[in-house]
């Protein structure tokens, strides 16, 4: 697998441009995107922060005393208080200041969408190093075009960030290992410490750390030392090149994260400010017996234990798009293949009876095999944890499934990861192949030399990866703005999937497709029944400027004007109370994708 020297200064404009230009894709996509539930709660939360933030800066002291810190940091404090106060002061700074944006809700959103786009850098630089330029910017892409990931790149909410920074931590832990030196484990702290204060599935991040840490570490005892196992047979295959030790370099970055992680964590969180473990043990208590809330998956509603187990793997094959996902599994086997199948040989030459045809087959398998270049970083079995992690909470039946995909994003740059590193591998055999055929067939004009500039030009890596990430690009823009409508061609799309019985929506943000409708239809003054969008969400709407400042939000279909019904399985009474209490089964307008049915307006016939 080839490997490249450190990045270039190009390399930085790349990941710069990268980021740039996905933060500008999100804007521009954020107009006709309603908002979310929980959006709406955490807008609330970020305007107290943003009022706690003003009165630190006019007062001090005062704002400083137990009882006034409390007073704000006790709004919505079962989440961390690190990407709320930056939904808090983008507000303040970035649209009361400088009005930088049209739609006031796009000021909330803002701090995540960048962190998205520094995601996408991030992969982009990653890649980058741990294979080549292609792998990183083919990562990148393939990452950055996940229509679920997208959709909640858009939020002003907690996924899409942790995503971020969860990567960001496990690279600057990778960076320790291979790199040595103080600064990246103090940077590991420092990230760890930042995730604790995002979301609640940073918890993860020191078991795939310690695992990998221990890893390494047998596999120098065992693997890398021939001393371990005794001496090797003298036509046992050369060993493989030794990185440097691994072991005091992840002790350096696991203890940063023990030590820094926590101070950063307690630092950027005043409600954990007093009394500190009995409120920790309250928000671990809150995570850890999170109430379970209902989803559809192939036509059963869920709602308790057990849940299913196929739900993890049977979603992400029919939400990411299948050329990402075959291009995951082919890195994954390569990645497979080179760190496990030689080592492994060799093990088996070295402990196996000198005679014997186990000792044999070994030493004959791991002869054909080349020796894996040095990675004191365990690139692949890195990646590798952080997918298995994450996903492996998934094979408990008592994890909750609500919340769709979101809960499991934190895999995905290590999807794309892999899958970068395949397309690279095989954009270098095609380049192999050109070459070959080119010189075979004796094409005129082209003897050899003309033929391995040929293969080694940009063509073939601009064709290749046209053709890889089109379907991706389609995908996550044709689902716009339906993402958690958006299915795969995999399962038929959206009619395939509605059809297998997977959830249609959920968070009541579907709202933001029919304001058109509204904002002609209602009379003034009129009444809206706003269903599953929460109070604050539709009132950012009227903020916006996106319904008219005359229509009133209510919470019962009884006596309202129009009624939403939002489409999930175990919300059916909603629209069989709007049919009783308007006299008809018919909605007025209907919205949703590809022709399935997402979200119905019903309007009142005695109006």
């Amino acid at each position: 697998m080839k490997r490249t020297a450190p990045l270039a200064p190009a390399d930085g404009l790349i990941a710069i441009a990268l980021a740039a230009a996905y933060v500008a894709l999100l804007l521009a996509t954020a107009g006709d995107l309603g908002y979310a539930r929980d959006e709406g709660f955490y807008f609330f939360a970020a305007n107290r922060y943003g009022a706690w933030f003003q009165a630190l800066l006019e007062a001090p002291r005062a704002a400083l005393r137990p009882e006034v810190v409390d007073a704000a940091w006790s709004v919505n404090h079962e989440h961390p208080g690190l990407i709320k106060s930056l939904f808090a002061l983008s507000n303040l700074l970035l649209q009361k200041r400088l009005g930088l944006f049209a739609m006031e809700g796009t000021s909330y959103r803002f701090p995540a969408m960048a962190l998205s786009g520094a995601g996408v850098a991030l992969v982009y630089l990653w890649g980058t190093q741990a294979r080549d330029r292609l792998a990183g910017a083919s990562a990148a892409v393939l990452f950055a075009m996940l229509p679920r990931y997208f959709y909640h790149a858009h939020l002003a909410c907690f996924d899409a960030p942790i995503v971020t920074v969860w990567a960001a931590c496990a690279y600057a832990y990778w960076r320790s290992l291979r790199d040595g030196g103080a600064l990246w484990p103090v940077l590991t702290g420092i990230t760890f410490g930042l995730a604790l204060d995002t979301k609640h599935n940073s918890w993860f991040l020191p078991i795939v750390c310690v695992a990998h840490a221990v890893a390494l570490e047998l596999r120098e005892r065992i693997v890398a030392r021939p001393e371990a196992a005794g001496a090797a047979p003298e036509d046992a295959p050369a060993a493989e090149p030794a990185p440097p030790r691994g072991a005091p370099r992840s002790v350096a970055a696991l203890a940063a994260m023990a030590t820094i992680g926590p101070l950063v964590f307690y630092a950027l969180w005043p409600w954990i400010w007093r009394d500190t473990l009995a409120r920790l043990r309250e928000y671990a208590s809150f995570h850890l017996n999170h109430e379970y809330y209902n989803m559809e998956f192939l036509g059963q509603n869920h709602w308790t234990p057990p849940m299913p187990r196929a739900y993890a793997p049977l979603m992400t094959a029919a939400t990411v798009p299948a050329v990402t996902l075959c291009l995951f599994v082919a890195g994954l086997c390569a990645a497979a293949r080179e760190r496990l199948v030689y080592p492994l040989a060799r093990a088996a030459a070295r402990l196996a009876p000198e005679r014997g045809r186990l000792a044999a087959a070994a030493r004959a398998l791991a002869a054909r095999l080349r020796p894996p270049p040095p990675d004191a970083g365990g690139t692949a079995l890195l990646w590798f944890l952080a997918i298995a992690a994450v996903y492996g909470a998934w094979l408990s039946p008592s994890t909750p499934i609500f919340g769709g995909t979101k809960h499991w994003m934190t895999a995905y740059p290590f999807i794309a990861l892999f899958a970068g590193a395949a397309f690279s591998a095989a954009v270098r055999r095609a380049r192999v192949a050109l070459r070959a055929l080119l010189v075979a067939r004796r094409v005129p004009g082209a003897p050899r030399a003309v033929a391995g500039a040929a293969a080694r030009g940009p063509l073939v890596p601009a064709l290749l990866g046209a053709a890889v990430v089109a379907a991706p690009v389609a995908e996550t823009l044709h689902a716009h703005p339906w993402a958690l409508s958006a299915y795969t061609p995999l399962v038929g799309g959206a009619p395939g999937a509605a059809s297998l019985g997977l959830n249609r929506t959920f968070w009541g943000y579907t709202t933001g497709a029919v304001v058109d409708y509204l904002n002609e239809h209602v009379p003034p003054r009129g009444t809206v029944y706003i269903h599953d969008t929460a109070g604050q969400a539709w009132d950012m709407l009227l903020r916006d400027g996106r319904l008219r400042k005359d229509i009133r939000g209510v919470g019962a279909v009884a006596g309202a004007d129009f009624a939403l019904y939002h489409h999930e399985k175990h919300m059916l009474g909603q629209a069989y109370q709007a049919w009783v209490a308007f006299g008809t089964t018919s909605p007025d307008h209907i919205a949703g994708l590809d022709g399935v049915p997402v979200i119905l307006v019903y309007r009142n016939q005695s109006r």
